[in-house]
Parts: structure tokens; C-alpha cells; sequence
């Protein structure tokens, strides 16, 4: 007997705790063992709208609402759409429907409505919030999207809406109001299409996004048939999932719809999770529109097509990859998890360990050492971070290098970008070497200048037997390329990259030496939005081709509501933005499928005054029940501010957690800087200090050269964009002083 579950709960549904989840589980994985057995009380609904409806008991307060498919050759399936007390379920199931729509081949399951007293109303296809259904039904429709060109049977004969819900849509006045009327409806693929309407989509770009056919019903087939071949829809995927495993039917029950995106993506993500890719592929998207998702489903997809397929998932830092490894291990436990590059399953890590691993299972180095820093190149084996060399190379080349050239600011992007994405060893090749991407134009003299710097920095390093990451991944790329010369071959069979828009030229060097070029190698995931590391990168020049129809972008956010998302996407406003390909990079069509509050904007007078409205923003959420601790997040520029307002909470005696690189831990508000929060959401975030004697960061702006001052300046502006893209439901952004230029 095979068991379908909608994932999506029912706005009528009511939040059920978790000793009721746990009787619900139960009772499917009874009914799936045997429909008959005694204390189910598998029902027929007497009057009901669709003979297939059922009603089973799952304890004596509680029912769920099934439909029953029987097939010509005996075969069941149950479709379960939800649990209610006994005689809500009762009366929501009279009316319930469960159907293919004719025009599209979506399944459909539209759950009866109560009015207040919980008695019986007429059914409708969509809920009639304000009462004015009818009303407007009667009405020529003349909202917004009527005003842009579309008809009623535009969005009923072409997309298969509602007659009532494509009414409503109609006369909604704006585009808020369409994407309110999209909230009136279970039905996903429904909700999604008016989301796709409002944000200037086509009809049949819209058709061709969700997978509708010419022919949506096969009318050989009998309605049963029918019901069970619409599962296979990739509209219908969005809703519905056929459950054949315990530990899959437990995390859809007891979670729902905040961890949806394990099981249940829309069918613009699922094509690029199964779809055979004739090379290197650039997803990219705006923040919470499911790259990271995508990006999971993919290595599992690639996986069960090929249990011995090695694969690596990996990302900018070991924060992201540690949060992806849990995610995996969650989407799916059975996954093998790889315990070093090259080995059958799915390596996870962050790109410095990556290049670590490769570099500390060589049994041979030197020729690789040798291609980074030319001949005679001692092999060392110790790591630093590097940073504070600079200053010293500088004294020890006793270089009269122009002083605006003379910062860590200017001189580690010039050395990782040009000298060791490039593999330039010695004054001569640094003298012919592009040096694309980069803001300061240098003279033959001031090359000179700053490679007699860059020679008392690799100086120091061999003096002291360490390198820098950067060199560990030049030389890691080094060694995996030619190890593969050598005929020992690759060390991956695909590679999936998460957060690409942050990854520097030897990030990129070792990525493309890790796997062949081929079908389905290389899977980016970025978005030009969110680079808050690092400079630009051209892909083209570094082996990697994404052009030619290699790329396609996700515009539907999952995670932040649409108040909240035109709010963070209006900090982007004029700033141009270019992706992998030096490509613009647009926000249009960028849209939400959920609604809430408008964020809150709250000028302080002092610094104290801020740490105090910031306690009590807090206090306030946590006196809700519905909010944990640990759904709330205090985001700041700096390290500073951040400890400040830690403290201001603590004295309040609220429990709280700076999170540096550590994952987070439950029952604790999290503090934390912008940069800290990339990769995470929060129900509920607060951006504080954002004035202008914090964002944008000037006192490191001031050590930027001026030719790159406008780059530094748009990487400021994505760090806000990001920190504001965190809050899934409330956003309040708090200052003292003169409010940011960022936010004007």
C-alpha cells in the first residue's frame, strides 16, 4: 500500500504539539501496514463532495483527513492531507476535493472551509478572507494585473486557476494586493503562478516553469489513474510526495513546512537538481531563492545515480560547509559521506580544508612548489594566516612604494589574484601578467616596486617554513593538475560549489583541477548580490566556460517575506553589479512567496538608547511563546558593537551567544557580525548600529586605494543586503547618530 503526504499544512490546520505529530506518524506508518486494522477507523464521510475522501482516528480528539485511490488492479494508495479535531475533520472533509486539474494535469487537493461557529459552509475554491468575493465576481476586473493585459481566462483557461481565486487577483489594486490574494489558496502551483504574474512573468514562461503540457490528461486512463500518474508532475512535487521511508515520513510530519525544502521544491529548483548538464553550469539567484538547496538535492541526486561517484560539495569557509554537511546528513542519512577528496561518496568542506587535504595526502610536492615559486623552491609544510607579513615586507624591501599602495588592502588581493591565480614566479612574468579585475593601474616601475615586496613576503614565509591559505590552494592546484598530466587522473567526478561569488582565482584553480571537463562537472551556485569577500573574478580566464545558455537564475524566495525582501533588495538600488562572466547582474523578478509585517526603522538618541530599545525589541518576541530564543538574531557591523550589545542583553538576564565560527547552539539569542550571518536565517533579526559611524565600515574604507573605492563601497552595501536577507518574519533596523547612507 503506498502512502502520499502533503507537505504544506492547511492555514485551517491548527499547530499541533508534538505528542500528537508522534500519534500522527504512528497512525500512517498503521495504515500503510494495514488499512484494516482495529483502532484506525478508516471512514467514509457521509455527504461528502468526493466519495474518495476519508477520515481516520488518530487518537480520541484527534483525526486525519485521507483520500482513498483504488486502481483497477486492486492496488491502494492513500493521500493524507492533514490532522484535525475529531468534528472540525469531520465537517472539513464533507467538503474536501481532491482532483486533477484538466487544464494543466497539477493534482489538486482544495480542503474545506468553516465560518466561525465551525459549522459547514458552501464549498469554494478559495477562501473569501474579506467577504467580497462574490461582490467582485460580479465585477469587471480592473486591479493590476487586468490593468497589464491579462483576462479571467487568461489565468483560468491558460494556467488553470480558480474561477474565483483569477477573479481575485484581478481586482487586486496593486501588486502587494495580488501577492495577498496568492495567500488565499493551499494549492502551491496556484500560489505560485500569481507570485510569477505580479512580478511580470509571462503566461507561458510561466506554463513552461512549472511543466505544463499541451495535453495535461491522458483521457485513456480512468480517474484513479489519472490522480496517481498527476503525482509525477513537477507541479505537484511542490505539494506531495510519495513517503516509502520511515525516517523521510517522520522529518515531513514533525517539521512541516519550515524544513519543506528537504522533500518539496519547486519544479524550476528540480530540474536543476536532476537535469544532465553538458559542462560547467552557474546557478545564481537572490539571497533565500534555494541555490544552497539546489545545490544539496544535487549531490544526492548524483549520488543515488552512482553510489561510487566521488563528489565534493563545498563552499567559501568551514562555518557554510559544517552547516551543509548537517543539512545533507538531514536531506538524507543514508548518504555516504566521503572522509577525504577522492574517496566513493560526498566529501563536504570548506575550500581551505579541501586544499589542506590535497596538499597533506601528496607524497610528492616539490614539482608543485616549483610551479608557484619557481625553481629551487623549498617544499614547507606549516600554516599562518599571513596577514601581518605584509607590513613587515614592506620595511624589508625598503621599496619607495606610492604609500597608497602600502596596505595588507591593496597588496593580498594584487598576491592572490594576479600573482598566484596566474602562477607568476618571478619579476619578469609579473611584468607581462594581466592584471584584469584590478581597480590600480601600475606602471612598469610600480610593478617593480611591489614585487620586491611580494619577494620579501614569500621570503619570510620560507624563512619561517609556513604558508598562507592562498599558497596552500596555488599549490594544492598546482599538484592536482599535474598529477592529472601524469596519467593518475582526477580526484572528483562532479563538484558542486556553493557561495561562488565570494571564491578568488586560486579558489577557481583548484575547483577546475579537481574534475575533468565534462557532462555534469562543474555546479556553480552564486549570487553577485552577496559578495562580501574578495574581488572579482572572471571565469573565462580561468579555465571554466559557463557561457553559451550555461546558466539560468532563480527569482522566487523561499525564505523572507516580500515586505522584508523589497527591503533588503532596495539597498542594492543604483550600484552595478557583474557576475562570473563580468555579465550585469540584475534583481528584476525578484519576488516572495510569503507575506508579514513591514520592517521597523527606529532612530535613537544615544548608543545606550539603542542598547536598551534592542533589549526590550528582544524581551518582547521572547515574552511570545511561538518565538524560541534561538529564531532571534542581533546582527552588527563590528566586533565592538556586537560585544556591547551582548552585554546591554545579559544585564537584562537574557541568555545569550556571540557566535564566532561555531555553529550555533539552541535556547540562546544570537549575536553576531554581518559577515558571521551569511549562509544563516532568523525568524526574527535585528540590524543595529546602522549609522553612518559603522556602515559602511569607514575606517577600512580609508585604507582602500581610491581606484577601488567604489568596489569596497558595493562589497559594504551586499554585507548590509545579506544581513537584511537573514530575517524571515520581523525585521527592525535600529541606529543613534545619522542614519547610514546605505539606508537613504
Amino acid at each position: 500500500m503506498a502512502f502520499v503526504v502533503n507537505g504544506v499544512n492547511s492555514r485551517s490546520m491548527p499547530k499541533l504539539d508534538g505528542s500528537i505529530k508522534g500519534k500522527i506518524f504512528d497512525f500512517i506508518q498503521k495504515v500503510g501496514l494495514d488499512d484494516t486494522a482495529p483502532g484506525l477507523h478508516i471512514e467514509r464521510v457521509k455527504g461528502a463532495a468526493d466519495p474518495k475522501v476519508r477520515t481516520g482516528r488518530v487518537d480520541l480528539n484527534f483525526r486525519a483527513i485521507l483520500f482513498r485511490i483504488d486502481t483497477r488492479l486492486g492496488d491502494t494508495t492513500y493521500i493524507y492531507l492533514g490532522t484535525w479535531k475529531h468534528d472540525v475533520a469531520n465537517k472539513l472533509a464533507e467538503q474536501s476535493v481532491l482532483r486533477v486539474n484538466p487544464v494543466n494535469g497539477v493534482l489538486e487537493a482544495i480542503i474545506g472551509e468553516l465560518d466561525g461557529r465551525n459549522d459547514r459552509k458552501k464549498r469554494s475554491v478559495v477562501p473569501d478572507p474579506t467577504g467580497k468575493l462574490a461582490e467582485l465576481a460580479t465585477q469587471a476586473p480592473a486591479g493590476y494585473l487586468a490593468h497589464v493585459g491579462f483576462s479571467v481566462g487568461d489565468l483560468t483557461e491558460k494556467l488553470g486557476l480558480a474561477p474565483e481565486l483569477a477573479q481575485l487577483a484581478l481586482a487586486a489594486p496593486d501588486q502587494d494586493a495580488v501577492l495577498a490574494a496568492a495567500q488565499t489558496t493551499d494549492v502551491i502551483w496556484q500560489q505560485n503562478a500569481l507570485l510569477e504574474l505580479a512580478v511580470g512573468r509571462s503566461i507561458e514562461d510561466i506554463r513552461q516553469t512549472l511543466g505544463f503540457n499541451e495535453q495535461p490528461v491522458d483521457p485513456a486512463l480512468d480517474e484513479s489513474e489519472q490522480i496517481l500518474a498527476a503525482l509525477d508532475h513537477p507541479a505537484t512535487k511542490m505539494q506531495f510526495v510519495l513517503i516509502d521511508d520511515n525516517d523521510e515520513l517522520r522529518r515531513v510530519i514533525e517539521e512541516g513546512d519550515f524544513r519543506a525544502w528537504r522533500t518539496f521544491l519547486h519544479p524550476n529548483q528540480r530540474k536543476y537538481v536532476e537535469k544532465d548538464l553538458p559542462g560547467a553550469f552557474r546557478l545564481t539567484g537572490g539571497a533565500g531563492t534555494g541555490k544552497t538547496v539546489v545545490a544539496l538535492h544535487r549531490a544526492r541526486e548524483l549520488a543515488h545515480r552512482n553510489p561510487d561517484a566521488r563528489i565534493v560539495l563545498t563552499t567559501y569557509n568551514k562555518t557554510l560547509a559544517l552547516t551543509m554537511l548537517e543539512d545533507l546528513r538531514i536531506l538524507d542519512p543514508t548518504l555516504t559521506i566521503a572522509p577525504r577528496p577522492g574517496a566513493p561518496g560526498i566529501y563536504v568542506a570548506g575550500l581551505d580544508k579541501l586544499a589542506a587535504a590535497v596538499f597533506n595526502q601528496a607524497s610528492e610536492l616539490a614539482p608543485a612548489f616549483e610551479a608557484v615559486f619557481g625553481p629551487d623552491a623549498p617544499v614547507v609544510a606549516g600554516r599562518e594566516t599571513g596577514k601581518y607579513r605584509w607590513a613587515g615586507a614592506i620595511r624589508s624591501a625598503a621599496t619607495s612604494l606610492d604609500p597608497r599602495l602600502r596596505h595588507a588592502s591593496f597588496l593580498e588581493p594584487e598576491y592572490v589574484t594576479v600573482v598566484l591565480g596566474n602562477l607568476v614566479s618571478s619579476l619578469e612574468d609579473y611584468l607581462r601578467v594581466p592584471r584584469a579585475g584590478r581597480g590600480v593601474r601600475l606602471s612598469r616601475t610600480q610593478r617593480a616596486e611591489v614585487w620586491r615586496v611580494i619577494e620579501q613576503y614569500r621570503k619570510h614565509g620560507r624563512t619561517t617554513g609556513k604558508l598562507t591559505f592562498p599558497e596552500i590552494l596555488a599549490v594544492a592546484a598546482a599538484h592536482l593538475r599535474l598529477r592529472t598530466e601524469s596519467g593518475a587522473g582526477y580526484l572528483a567526478d562532479h563538484v558542486i560549489v556553493d557561495e561562488a561569488q565570494d571564491l578568488h582565482a586560486t579558489h577557481w584553480r583548484i575547483l577546475r583541477s579537481l574534475v575533468a571537463e565534462g557532462p555534469n562537472d562543474l555546479f556553480i551556485a552564486e549570487d553577485a548580490h552577496q559578495r562580501i569577500y574578495g574581488q572579482p573574478v572572471v571565469l573565462s580566464r580561468l579555465g571554466i566556460n559557463i557561457r553559451g545558455g550555461r546558466s539560468s537564475r532563480l527569482t522566487l524566495n523561499y525564505r523572507t517575506t516580500a515586505q522584508n525582501l523589497h527591503f533588503a533588495v532596495a539597498i542594492l538600488e543604483g550600484t552595478d553589479y557583474r557576475d562570473l562572466e563580468e555579465g550585469e547582474e540584475s534583481t528584476a523578478g525578484y519576488t516572495s512567496a510569503r507575506l508579514g509585517p513591514n520592517p521597523q526603522l527606529i532612530e535613537c538618541r544615544s548608543a545606550t538608547e539603542e542598547s536598551n530599545v534592542v533589549a526590550d525589541r528582544v524581551q518582547h518576541w521572547l515574552d511570545q511563546e511561538h518565538i524560541a530564543p534561538d529564531s532571534i538574531a542581533i546582527l552588527t557591523r563590528g566586533r565592538d558593537r556586537r560585544d556591547t550589545l551582548r552585554d546591554a542583553l545579559a544585564r537584562r538576564g537574557i541568555e545569550v551567544e556571540v557566535l564566532e565560527e561555531e555553529p550555533a547552539t539552541p535556547n540562546h539569542v544570537h549575536v553576531l557580525t554581518m559577515h558571521r550571518s551569511k549562509g544563516m536565517e532568523f525568524r526574527c533579526v535585528i540590524l543595529a548600529s546602522v549609522d553612518q559611524d559603522h556602515v559602511p565600515a569607514h575606517a577600512q574604507l580609508r585604507e582602500v586605494p581610491e581606484e577601488e573605492q567604489a568596489e569596497a563601497r558595493q562589497r559594504e552595501r551586499s554585507l548590509l543586503y545579506v544581513a537584511a536577507s537573514r530575517a524571515r518574519d520581523q525585521l527592525v533596523v535600529t541606529w543613534s547618530g545619522e542614519r547610514s547612507e546605505l539606508l537613504r
